[in-house]
């Protein structure tokens, strides 16, 4: 029994163009082997191009409906003054599951990032150089413009986004993040192009924050037909183990008993260039109360000699029980 190509993309025999694009890219994202490891991916992915290849094409589609795969590979008749005596149409797939794949996206990654990081997620380690592989899937790449190959309507690619991952101390201090990028460029035929390896150097300025975009131009493949996109790396903060950032401030969650709470206690409250800071309070704290240390948050962004506040946060422990006899002494010291 031949190939069902509706089944292949999940569809009944009425489905419009419009549905027949939205279940190619459904499956095709879901089978990409790029993003799915699972065995049988790939091969999943060449029957969906397939099937979209067959279904999308309103003469192929016409002779798969009448006379299905082995009519459409066999040599179906086509319509016309011939009748069934008339030329026939034999269908083969020949084309490249991953070029359909990026024509569909205009050469954009769908998924969410643009960059494959080769050494391992974003974990802190000793290496000096992060590798990033500039095209995102496969070896797709780049859009290409859509002129002749003289470029004469070349369009710029699309920015090409990744996140720049700093720790509070980075951002306390400043520091220098390189990152290795491997694109393709143009070899002196203008026609050909080859893989090259660039060290892009970061200066990460204190106080900076999150949001920060810093961008190099035209870092992304270069193609004959294409201008290569801006490389833009994206300022996102690392989860601190002890504080919590507030724009130029950053927040200490300082945990106190009850006790503490209702008759003062004294808080050692560190900083992040590895201080210690007593404090002490005497007036009643209550939970969620916030007291500032004025100037020891991190660097404003325009005036980094300047800093923002360290604010200490209370998060005040309940006990789970109390015994009898102090819940009367309780009683008669605490005010209704």
């Amino acid at each position: 029994m031949g190939k069902d190509y509706y089944r292949t993309l999940g569809l009944s025999r009425g489905a419009s163009g419009e549905d027949v694009r939205r279940a190619y890219r459904r499956q095709a994202l879901r089978f990409h082997p790029d993003k799915n490891k699972e065995p049988g991916a790939e091969e999943r992915f060449k029957e969906v191009a397939e099937a979209y290849d067959v279904l999308s094409d309103p003469k192929k589609r016409e002779i798969f409906d009448k006379y299905g795969e082995e009519g459409l590979k066999g040599g179906a008749p086509t319509s016309g003054p011939g009748g069934s005596n008339g030329p026939t149409f034999t269908y083969t797939f020949r084309g490249d599951p991953h070029a359909m794949f990026a024509e569909f996206f205009d050469g954009r990654n769908p998924f969410d990032t643009f960059f494959v990081q080769r050494n391992g997620d974003d974990e802190d380690g000793d290496d000096t150089f992060t590798t990033f592989h500039v095209g995102g899937f496969g070896s797709v790449g780049f859009p290409r413009g859509r002129g002749g190959p003289e470029g004469t309507c070349r369009k710029q690619d699309p920015p090409v986004l990744y996140d720049l991952k700093v720790s509070l101390e980075e951002i306390y201090s400043g520091c220098t993040k390189k990152m290795k990028i491997s694109h393709k460029r143009l070899n002196p035929d203008g026609k050909t192009v080859r893989n090259e390896d660039k060290i892009l150097t970061i200066e990460v300025k204190r106080g900076w924050k999150e949001g920060t975009k810093i961008t190099f131009p035209k870092e992304g493949d270069q193609t004959p037909n294409n201008i290569p996109a801006d490389v833009v790396f994206v300022l996102k903060d690392k989860p601190h183990g002890v504080f919590r950032r507030e724009g130029s401030d950053i927040v200490y969650p300082a945990k106190i008993s009850l006790r503490e709470a209702l008759c003062g206690c004294t808080v050692n409250t560190p900083t992040l260039d590895g201080r210690t800071i007593p404090m002490v309070f005497k007036d009643v704290l209550k939970p969620g109360v916030k007291r500032r240390i004025p100037g020891e948050g991190l660097p404003y962004p325009r005036t980094p000699d300047q800093r923002g506040d360290l604010i200490i946060e209370f998060e005040v422990k309940f006990p789970d029980r109390i015994p009898p006899s102090s819940k009367t002494l309780l009683e008669q010291i605490l005010p209704v």
